[in-house]
C-alpha cells in the first residue's frame, strides 16, 4: 500500500520481483471483516447473544490471516505493517482467550471487577494502536484513516466498560464500523491497484 505499508522486499542484484507478495490486502481485509462483525454487535445493530459466532472469525481471518501477514511483511522488511498486523492478530486471539477460557475462570471476580479488567484491556489496545496511528503519519492517507478511527474505537469501548455505558459502547460500536469500512476500502485499493498494476483507487 502507497507509503505506510509500501515497503522493499528482499531482493538479490539478479531479481527484480518481491521473494513474497504484498501481505497489507490480506491483513486489512481480515482485521477490517472481524472488525466489521464485532462492531455491528458493539452498536447493538447484531444481538450481543450471537458475539460467539465473531470467534470463528477472530481465530481464522482476524487472528491467523493478520498474524501470517505479520510475519510476511517482517519478511519483506517491513517494520510498520509487520508490527501492525502481527500485534491485531494476536489481539483477535487474546479476545478469543479471553471472553471464551480466562474471563470464565475468574471466580473470585465481582461482574465490576470483570468490567474494569475489560475496560483497562481496551485502553492499553486504544494506547498502542494511538502510537501507531502518529507512526503511520508517514504514510497513505487510508491507512491513517484506520488508524485513528480505531484509536478512538477503543477509547470510546473502554469508557463504556469503565462507566457501565451502553450507550458509549454503542457510539464505539459505531465508530467501529466506520473504522471496518476504511480498512475494507485500504484493502480494496491495494489489491485493485496491484492486480491492475496501475493506481485506479486513491489510498
Amino acid at each position: 500500500m502507497a507509503r505506510a505499508f509500501e515497503d522493499t522486499a528482499l531482493r538479490t542484484p539478479e531479481q527484480t520481483a518481491p521473494v513474497v507478495a504484498d501481505p497489507a490486502p490480506l491483513g486489512l481485509a481480515g482485521f477490517g471483516i472481524t472488525t466489521l462483525l464485532l462492531s455491528l454487535i458493539n452498536a447493538g445493530i447484531l444481538h450481543k447473544s450471537v458475539e460467539e459466532g465473531v470467534m470463528a472469525l477472530a481465530l481464522t481471518f482476524g487472528g491467523l490471516a493478520q498474524l501470517l501477514a505479520g510475519m510476511w511483511a517482517f519478511r519483506r522488511g517491513n517494520t510498520f505493517a509487520g508490527t501492525a498486523f502481527t500485534a491485531y492478530g494476536a489481539f483477535w486471539f487474546s479476545f478469543f482467550l479471553l471472553v471464551n477460557v480466562f474471563i470464565p475462570q475468574m471466580k473470585g471476580a465481582t461482574p465490576t471487577d470483570i468490567s474494569t479488567f475489560v475496560a483497562t484491556y481496551l485502553l492499553a489496545w486504544g494506547i498502542f494502536t494511538a502510537y501507531m496511528f502518529l507512526a503511520s503519519l508517514a504514510g497513505a492517507r487510508a491507512v491513517q484513516a484506520v488508524f485513528i478511527l480505531l484509536a478512538i474505537t477503543f477509547f470510546l469501548l473502554a469508557i463504556g466498560a469503565y462507566a457501565a455505558s451502553d450507550t458509549i459502547t454503542k457510539a464505539g460500536g459505531y465508530v467501529g464500523l466506520a473504522t471496518a469500512a476504511a480498512a475494507i476500502y485500504a484493502s480494496f485499493a491495494d489489491v485493485t491497484n496491484a492486480n491492475f498494476k496501475r493506481r485506479v483507487l486513491p489510498t
